[in-house]
């Protein structure tokens, strides 16, 4: 499923380059991707074998009707193939296609409680320093961690967190 999902992001990638719509169909997969996590009702829905394609149609169009014609034609396209179950997915992977596209490396910052502007600005500085690329940051809240935070850059990941700092106290003790 993750191959026809990335298929169909590189071509709306490159149709929307073309027509140069690729930052407002960005901004529309964002979007799409959020509100379908965020909404188990949307996302069952389109899950679902029993409601009729036409009603997806309809509540997806009325969901996103501000979207530009390319994420539109999108929907139209998924669902006369009846792939709209893996919109969320091709919304995801379009925008990991725009960012890499642009140069753009998405940092996940993992923290007790969300980022304040001024944390989130000076993690998108250090995550600049060690990159040397422009990153967009996504913030994920796990309280697991206990403080501190977790930065992952692509292959790259620095734990700060406390939870690692007493892990590492433990591992240090019980070898002595």
């Amino acid at each position: 499923m993750a191959g026809a999902a990335i298929r169909y992001a590189k071509a709306m990638l490159s149709l929307a380059s073309d027509q140069k719509t690729a930052d407002a169909v960005n901004n529309d997969m964002k979007l799409i991707s959020n509100t379908i996590a965020e909404s188990k009702e949307l996302s069952d829905a389109l899950q679902s074998p029993v409601i009729p394609s036409s009603v997806k149609k309809s509540i997806l169009l009325d969901v996103f009707k501000n979207s530009n014609k390319g994420t539109i034609s999108l929907i139209d396209t998924l669902m006369s193939n009846n792939r709209i179950n893996i919109l969320s997915e091709v919304a995801l992977k379009y925008n990991q296609l725009f960012d890499a596209s642009k140069g753009i490396e998405l940092a996940t910052v993992t923290t007790v409680v969300a980022l304040t502007d001024d944390l989130k600005k000076k993690v998108l500085a250090k995550a600049k320093e060690l990159t040397g690329k422009d990153v967009e940051v996504e913030n994920t809240i796990d309280e697991s961690i206990l403080g501190g935070f977790i930065l992952r850059i692509g292959d790259l990941q620095y734990n700060a967190s406390v939870a690692n700092q007493l892990n590492k106290l433990k591992r240090e003790f019980t070898l002595n």
